[in-house]
């Protein structure tokens, strides 16, 4: 079984809410069927109800099960709008200003995230990422103890070599360019939870860099050397090392080598980039080199789940990310 259906499998038991805001989008649409009917979640579709069931029945998509809610004309909006104006008017956000933005599906759906009434959001069908992750971080803001929203991917490498009978936590490779000691910490620890929540991974966390254990010397170098030490203080239970190079993370005899009486060099399940060029680089290098899956991004640092789809995304990649999002819940 494939990680991806062991994460749907896992969303079945304990089935979670999910809203999706671009409820007239095609794909969309065909995924909430796909999603009721597999058992992964419940879902809401955001937007004109006369347009999505235009949709739906362009597509021969039934809505059986799938609740619909126009968010400019729910009874919910007035106490949302409320609430947008509490979170925001230190930001200088008028009630007017709350009201209109209520209407807007994404700020309707990280609203219902926010005040429970769904367990988590998936978009990005036809919205950038910003436009995503905006209302998110206005509304339902990080997690106690992270500073910072990132990206992670898992990775399922075929020859199962490395990590975790071949599956492996990748971060950050998709939001924070160059993060600073404090941000990568924040990063680690989120991925490793990442891989905690979602494949059951006993973490063993990699700072990755060009040096392992004062080899080299640079201020690159210094980073990811607080950063390791930052999550020692914050996470001291994580099994986390670094500096490390890939391979004294990954090859045991290197590891022993290079970094000897680590638990971590040479059994790294999480790999912690030290900037986005090399995450974004590495993820894609193993899935093209060594035929890996890439699941993700996976949106982590959020108090309560949002993820962000590719524009270019089919129905099976909604499917699967709203089992990510669902599992999340779970947690």
């Amino acid at each position: 079984m494939s990680v991806i259906d062991k994460i749907k499998a896992k969303a079945q038991q304990n089935k979670k809410h999910i809203v999706l805001p671009e409820g007239s989008e095609p794909r969309t649409v065909q995924a909430a069927r796909q999603i009721v009917d597999q058992g992964i979640a419940s879902v809401t579709l955001l937007g004109n109800i006369s347009e999505i069931e235009k949709v739906a029945a362009q597509t021969g998509t039934g809505l059986t099960g799938v609740a619909l809610v126009d968010p400019k004309a729910s009874e919910k909006s007035e106490a949302y709008a409320g609430l947008l104006y509490e979170l925001r008017k230190a930001k200088g956000l008028t009630p007017e200003q709350a009201k209109e933005l209520t209407g807007d599906p994404l700020y309707y759906g990280a609203l219902m995230v926010k005040t429970g009434d769904a367990d988590g959001m998936v978009a990005g069908a036809i919205n950038s990422t910003g436009n995503v992750l905006r209302p998110a971080l206005q509304i339902i803001k990080t997690a106690p103890g992270i500073s910072v929203v990132s990206g992670a991917f898992i990775m399922e490498v075929p020859d199962k070599q490395y990590g975790e009978d071949g599956v492996l936590i990748f971060g950050d490779c998709a939001v924070i360019p160059d993060p600073t000691a404090d941000e990568l910490a924040a990063i680690a620890i989120a991925s490793a939870q990442t891989g905690r929540q979602l494949v059951g991974l006993d973490p063993k966390v990699a700072m990755l860099s060009f040096s392992t254990k004062g080899s080299a010397k640079s201020d690159a170098v210094t980073k990811v050397q607080q950063a390791t030490q930052k999550v020692h203080e914050l996470a001291p239970d994580l099994q986390c090392d670094g500096e490390l190079q890939a391979d004294a993370a990954l090859v045991a005899s290197v590891g022993q080598l290079k970094a000897p009486g680590s638990t971590v060099a040479g059994h790294a399940n999480v790999l912690i980039f030290p900037d986005l060029q090399a995450g974004n680089i590495g993820y894609k290098l193993v899935q093209r080199f060594a035929g890996a899956a890439a699941i993700g991004p996976i949106v982590q640092g959020l108090a309560k789940p949002v993820n962000d789809l590719s524009r270019g995304c089919s129905v099976e990649d909604i499917v699967s990310v709203v089992a990510i999002t669902a599992v999340k819940a779970q947690a």
